[in-house]
């Protein structure tokens, strides 16, 4: 009899002692990746954005490239009888051909590179400086999601006395998923990238509605 309840104690300690010991890896496991996981996304959004950076400029600068555009393409400044500028009028079929070509470059150019990855060492994710690039590597692996967007946009700004600068950007939105083992996040980056631009002598001139201006 004394035997059966000692077996009982003995079973009912083991199965506590099994019950702490899964609570406190539970409870470990649970901090680590509390401690990880901020790390682990900035680390994951710092490389998506470089790896669109570094994609959607190629694709640009090429486009750009091929095609030459000047200022006159995209915009002509109107006068007055006394040479002062009154109206800038948008060229809608080019800014609307850039931009469909555009989108086109920079998506082509992405699906081209549809898995990015790198190497990181998995003491990179703590907060310890003596852990930091220790350890076994892992991978961050970014891959777009969805299609790009581009916009065509129009500022004037300050160019000196009695100056005003036009520029004509496209700004390229791009919504990229970043992942490392056990996280998956998802990034929206903004990239600006001049078209062309010229300085107008005289005061800001009113600006064709085809664009805002920003």
């Amino acid at each position: 009899m004394r035997r059966k309840i000692k077996r009982k104690n003995t079973r009912f300690i083991s199965q506590c002692l099994i019950a702490m010991a899964v609570l406190l890896a539970i409870i470990i496991m649970r901090k680590t990746e509390n401690a990880l996981r901020p790390v682990a996304e900035l680390r994951a959004e710092h490389f998506a954005e470089r790896t669109a950076s570094e994609v959607i400029s190629e694709a640009v600068s090429e486009y750009l490239e091929q095609n030459r555009f000047t200022y006159e393409d995209f915009a002509a400044v109107l006068y007055d009888d006394k040479k002062i500028p009154v109206s800038v009028e948008m060229m809608p079929f080019t800014i609307n051909k850039v931009q469909s070509e555009l989108v086109l470059a920079i998506n082509e150019k992405l699906e081209s590179s549809t898995v990015k990855a790198a190497k990181i060492p998995i003491g990179s994710l703590s907060d310890s400086t003596l852990l930091n690039g220790k350890g076994p590597s892992i991978r961050i692996r970014i891959c777009p999601a969805g299609a790009a967007d581009v916009k065509i946009k129009s500022n004037f700004s300050d160019a000196g006395l009695n100056q005003t600068c036009h520029r004509i950007s496209a700004v390229v939105e791009v919504h990229m998923t970043s992942s490392v083992p056990m996280y998956s996040f998802d990034i929206d980056s903004e990239f600006e990238f001049i078209l062309a631009e010229n300085v107008i002598v005289g005061e800001v001139p009113q600006l064709s509605p085809f664009l805002p201006s920003k």
